[in-house]
Order: C-alpha cells, then sequence, then structure tokens
C-alpha cells in the first residue's frame, strides 16, 4: 500500500489554536488541571430565540436541499442586515451563504487567486488566511505591523508592499488575533491606497463585528468607490455564539458571488437548511441581542489587561475588539527555567502550558512570532486563576 498523501497537503501547516487545543484537552483527560485560552469560541450558550428558530424549521420539515447560495430567506435577512448595519447594497445574488466564514474566504480565494499570485496579509492574521492562499497555489506576503500601533497596517506600508502580482489582500476588523479594530479615518486611509490599484480585491473580514467596543463598526466595502473591490465575509459564529451551526456568509461584486456559488457547488453544496433558519433569525434579530457578551467581553478584557500589568517581560495594549489579547512577550527570550530557554514564542506557549498550565497560541501561527494569543473568553474567576498562574510562573524564569 502507498500512503503517499499529496504534496499539495504536505505544504500546509496544521491549524496552531487546533493543536493547542488539542494538547490541552489531552493533558485534562491525564488529570492535569489545564485552563485553555487558546480557542476562538464564545463560552456562551446560543441565545433561544434562535435556537428555536432552528427547532421550528425541523418542524417545518425544512430539512432538504437549498439552493448552492442559501435559502431566499436567509439571503433576505443577510441583504437587509448589511442595508441596516452596514450601510451596503447587496442583491441576493451577491450573497453566498456557506458552512461556516473559513468556507467562505475558501471560496473567495480559490476563486480569485492563480498560483503565483501575491496576497497581502497584514499581520497579525489569522492562522488559516496563510495556508488558504497555499491552497490556491498563491504567495502570501506577510506585511508586519507592531504592537506601538496597535498591530494595525500604515497605508504607506501597504502601499509599498503592493506590485504587479498583488492579487489580493486579506485582513479582518475587529481582528482575530489582535483584538484591533480600524477606525473609519484608518479604513479609509486604507481604501485611498487600494483605489490606486485595479487588480486588487480585498476580503474585508467583520466576523467579530458585533464584539467591538468602538462606537461604530467601519465596512470598508462602504468606502465610496470600494464597493466593487471587496468582499464582505460576516457570519454568526461570534457574535451570536453560534460556531457549531456552521454559517458564514459573504456579500461580492455579482462576479465574485457566480464564482464562489461555482466552486461551493462542487465542494460541499448548501450549508445546512437548519442553520440557515437560524442563521436568518440572527441577523433579522436587533444587533442588541449581543449586549449580554459584548458587556462581559469589555469587563473581562479589562479584567485581563489589570491582572497581567506589570508582569516583566510582557507587553500588553488595550484591543478594542474581539475576544483577545495579544500581548508581545519578546522581552521573555533568553530567560530560562529548569534548563529550558526560552528562543521564541513557541517556547513560550509550551512554558506556560507546561508550567502554568494554561493553553495559549503562539503568535508565529498568525505571522507575528514576537506574541502569543489569549483568549478571554472564559467565565471571569477562571481568568483571574489564569493570569495568577502565567504570572506565577514567569516570576520563576531567569
Amino acid at each position: 500500500m502507498n500512503n503517499r498523501t499529496s504534496d499539495l497537503l504536505n505544504s500546509l501547516s496544521e491549524s496552531a489554536t487546533i493543536a493547542m487545543a488539542k494538547m490541552a484537552r489531552e493533558l485534562k483527560a491525564s488529570g492535569i488541571d489545564v485552563i485553555s485560552l487558546s480557542l476562538g469560541e464564545p463560552d456562551f450558550d446560543t441565545p433561544e430565540s434562535l435556537k428555536q428558530a432552528g427547532v421550528n424549521a425541523i418542524n417545518a420539515n425544512d430539512t432538504h436541499y437549498t439552493p448552492v447560495a442559501g435559502t431566499v430567506r436567509v439571503r433576505e435577512a443577510i441583504s437587509k442586515k448589511f442595508k441596516r448595519d452596514n450601510g451596503l447594497e447587496y442583491a441576493l445574488d451577491q450573497i453566498v451563504v456557506s458552512n461556516g466564514a473559513k468556507q467562505s474566504i475558501a471560496n473567495i480565494v480559490l476563486s480569485i487567486v492563480n498560483p503565483g499570485d501575491e496576497v497581502i496579509l497584514p499581520a497579525p492574521y489569522w492562522v488559516s488566511y496563510a495556508e488558504i492562499v497555499k491552497l490556491a497555489k498563491g504567495v502570501p506576503i506577510v506585511l508586519p505591523t507592531s504592537i506601538d500601533d496597535d498591530y494595525k497596517i500604515k497605508p504607506e506600508a501597504l502601499a509599498a508592499a503592493i506590485n504587479e502580482k498583488t492579487r489580493m489582500v486579506i485582513y479582518s476588523s475587529p481582528c482575530n488575533p489582535s483584538g484591533s479594530v480600524y477606525t473609519l479615518e484608518e479604513t479609509q486611509a486604507i481604501a485611498e491606497v487600494l483605489l490606486q490599484n485595479n487588480n486588487i480585491i480585498t476580503i474585508s473580514d467583520e466576523i467579530y463585528e458585533l464584539i467591538n467596543f468602538t462606537p461604530k463598526h467601519a465596512s470598508l466595502a462602504g468606502i465610496p468607490g470600494m464597493m466593487d473591490r471587496v468582499v464582505t465575509v460576516n457570519g454568526v459564529s461570534k457574535g451570536f455564539a453560534m460556531t457549531g451551526w456552521r454559517l458564514g456568509y459573504i456579500g461580492a461584486p455579482k462576479w465574485i458571488a457566480a464564482a464562489c456559488n461555482k466552486i461551493q457547488g462542487q465542494i460541499t453544496s448548501a450549508p445546512c437548511s437548519i442553520a440557515q433558519a437560524a442563521a436568518a433569525a440572527a441577523v433579522d434579530a436587533d444587533p442588541s441581542i449581543a449586549n449580554e457578551m459584548l458587556e462581559a467581553f469589555l469587563r473581562r478584557r479589562d479584567q485581563m489587561l489589570a491582572d497581567l500589568n506589570g508582569i516583566l517581560g510582557i507587553k500588553l495594549n488595550k484591543p478594542m475588539g474581539a475576544f483577545y489579547l495579544f500581548p508581545d512577550i519578546s522581552g521573555l527570550f533568553g530567560k530560562s527555567y529548569n534548563g529550558k530557554t526560552l528562543s521564541n514564542s513557541d517556547d513560550v506557549a509550551m512554558f506556560l502550558i507546561e508550567e502554568a498550565h494554561v493553553a495559549t497560541v503562539s503568535g508565529s501561527a498568525f505571522g507575528t512570532p514576537e506574541c502569543i494569543r489569549i483568549s478571554y473568553a472564559a467565565a471571569d474567576e477562571v481568568l483571574a486563576e489564569a493570569a495568577s498562574r502565567i504570572r506565577e510562573a514567569v516570576s520563576k524564569l531567569a
């Protein structure tokens, strides 16, 4: 038997967030009290009204294949949501509903990127962006940022990274993993650069839109002139605590939506009809349905910043969205404990899970190897204990 796997598969990296969560589960199973702050999942349950929409769909026997792009009902609801919340006018044939925003992004990249095309990824970026680009045989171009700039790209740096091979830019706001949120003025400045380049399609990943501590979310497609150059990606996983329902969607220029519909039709067809019914109820709902979660995450952010503040070697900023801290831990590099020297963020993440029994994710997975990602999607008392363990563990380094 020839057990050879494809070169394409071998070129991909395992998801670091999933790998660390798996390690945490294995340690817990062996009897170690591990606190897992590695996965990007709200620790809330789906609101009752949204669950009931799914139950109603089952009882109505809405259990059959739907159009590949999604039911008319869910696409109408998404179209209204885009107009209500973002000022974006997307017709039904400009909307494609998928099995999570990850599939939405993969559909777009596979539809547009050719081998050798360059895709600019402002770092830190979500772990799957680079791997999806590799699937399309594109070339990820990492555009570094720093904690001093709240991990936001400067327009001049973006302009300098663009060349004749650039086909796409992928960015998120609010950002996973940094929690950074681009203001309207910052979004406009990025748009000014992109408007000078007719070859570039930008994916604006807005999956954390409802977990935003600023007064107003800014959509890149809403900047004058950008509607035909941007694909807006969103979904119900984060803002409505519906990760397991697996439902993401895009609003796109008609030709891109048609391309994504074609790709999806050959890979999965439509997402689950029941999830579509629940998602329609979610995006139809007043966004204030997420306020309880938003208030909890804001409180937890402030708690974690206070609890981790002052730890020598850990540099913090104040993220304005999502539910992550992304501290610069390069000040710990070169320090040792029990004969082990920390050389990079991978070492720091392993040190914390082994010595503090707190699972985080190395920043190298996000294109920012001087950082780690800490999710604060956990109960207040759990976060307090995690911060105490981290402080104690770091104090042992010499």
